[in-house]
């Protein structure tokens, strides 16, 4: 580590804004003495994309995640939260310091907790949630990461992961305090000079009820102690704590459902079978990846684009679609991007449901199945409240894992409705926009666009571009 050099951890506490900070004394604290600066959205403002800009200060054009999933069409699959490191089309900060640092004489270690894109990361420590898949069905809860030690090394310090609060109607602080801990424990034992922690805990009430229903008191003061456990590790070793979001979250009461206006066209299709109807993708002239408050559409022909355009701009609650080089005003003007970009408005959100009735849903829908559902799905917060005494349901299906059984987890409910709050798009009030604390020294401007940040941070340690 080098002697001139303090190192950097940057603390992602997702869906924080200036907005809510004077609830949170530490933070605030933080912000009066090291600076804070917000940061113009990216578009999509969505996890996967707003880090690898974070990570490479390039828009989706260039680093190439154009959301947190997108249509892969050479396997004609629709695929969500993928972790490939090698999705990044564009060289991530840690890659560039590293390299920079050794041209400077300096040998330096990297980290990323619970970041994206951590599998195959060129960092010296990871740490990432990876669930085990039984070839019976079955999925067993656990954490990977590099080196191959080091995963067992964190939980046999801290304890075992609580993976059922990272996702799922049980989502909550208990996942947040986690990482902290395990981030604030590899801290203090393995010092390195960069390093990236992900903190979820503002992502799940503001989705679930909005951030005008949620106790936001309550949760910025969760937070708030919570970033205290690694702001006290980082005095300790004598790092500088960076924090910095991803988004802010709106309101939003309503809901579109592009994909089932383009099945009552016909433009969409289905395969039916004992499981449900399931996306053709092959078969369909139009369907929509949805995530957030931002859809890609994907057209088969040409000739479909215009009066598929059309017809999805005129569904309540769209505010644009962009076809073509429109795109570019975004930065999505990427091959993953779909032929067709919607924009929501600013109280509305997509929902991927396609199926005409609820008794020809996928099985897959009333459970929570991030990476088989065709698009995000925030109703994975809730319990279904049409389930009569849901708790006995969950019940007799853990009892009928436990005894070997095939199992069906289905007590996620179909009703889009239930959602009442989003991010995606760029919030119109500069309160509601990410921040970045720990800026002095660096800018003084109150306001850097998101690509901005990679630059500063490597000035921050002392690799800036020359």
């Amino acid at each position: 580590m080098s002697e001139s050099v303090a190192p950097i951890v940057v603390i992602n506490a997702v869906g924080l804004t200036s907005r809510w900070l004077s609830l949170a004394p530490s933070l605030q604290k933080l912000a009066t003495s090291q600076g804070l600066t917000r940061m113009g959205e990216v578009w999509p403002a969505v996890t996967c994309t707003a880090q690898a800009t974070l990570l490479t200060g390039k828009l989706p054009s260039e680093h190439g995640v154009v959301g947190n999933g997108w249509f892969f069409r050479d396997t004609a699959e629709v695929r969500f939260w993928q972790q490939s490191n090698r999705l990044i089309e564009a060289e991530p900060v840690y890659e560039t310091f590293k390299k920079r640092a050794s041209i400077q004489g300096r040998k330096v270690r990297t980290s990323k907790i619970f970041w994206w894109f951590n599998q195959g990361a060129k960092v010296n420590f990871s740490l990432t949630p990876k669930p085990w898949y039984g070839s019976d069905g079955d999925k067993r809860f656990g954490i990977t990461g590099s080196p191959n030690p080091f995963p067992d090394e964190v939980e046999n310090s801290v304890g075992s992961f609580p993976f059922p609060s990272f996702w799922g109607p049980r989502a909550g602080l208990p996942s947040t305090e986690w990482i902290a801990r395990a981030a604030a424990w590899h801290l203090e034992r393995d010092r390195p000079d960069l390093m990236f922690v992900y903190l979820p805990h503002l992502d799940y009430d503001p989705q679930r009820f909005g951030p005008s229903g949620s106790d936001m008191p309550k949760l910025m003061g969760e937070l708030d102690r919570t970033i205290g456990i690694l702001i006290d590790a980082c005095e300790k070793v004598g790092a500088r704590p960076w924090v910095i979001s991803e988004y802010g979250h709106l309101d939003t009461p309503n809901h579109c459902l592009p994909n089932l206006e383009l099945r009552k066209r016909g433009m969409l299709e289905v395969r039916d079978g004992p499981f449900g109807e399931t996306l053709d993708t092959y078969q369909s002239r139009a369907f929509a990846v949805v995530d957030h408050q931002l859809a890609h559409v994907y057209v088969r022909d040409a000739e479909d684009i215009p009066v598929t355009r059309d017809l999805l701009g005129n569904i309540p609650g769209v505010a644009q679609t962009l076809v073509g080089s429109d795109r570019k005003a975004l930065g999505l003007d990427h091959p993953r991007s779909g032929e067709i970009v919607l924009i929501a408005k600013n109280d509305s959100w997509f929902a991927y449901p396609y199926w005409l009735d609820d008794k020809r849903a996928p099985d897959f829908a009333r459970t929570i199945d991030i990476h088989r559902k065709p698009g995000y799905d925030p109703c994975e917060l809730f319990v279904d409240p049409q389930l009569r005494f849901p708790m006995v349901r969950i019940v007799r299906r853990l009892l009928a894992k436990k005894m070997g059984f095939r199992t069906l987890f289905d007590i996620i409910p179909l009703n889009p409705s239930l959602v009442k709050g989003s991010h995606g798009i760029a919030c119109p009030d500069p309160l509601d926009r990410p921040v970045w604390i720990g800026s002095k020294g660096l800018t003084d401007r109150p306001e850097i666009p998101m690509t901005g940040f990679r630059d500063y941070l490597l000035e921050g340690l002392g690799c800036a571009d020359e």
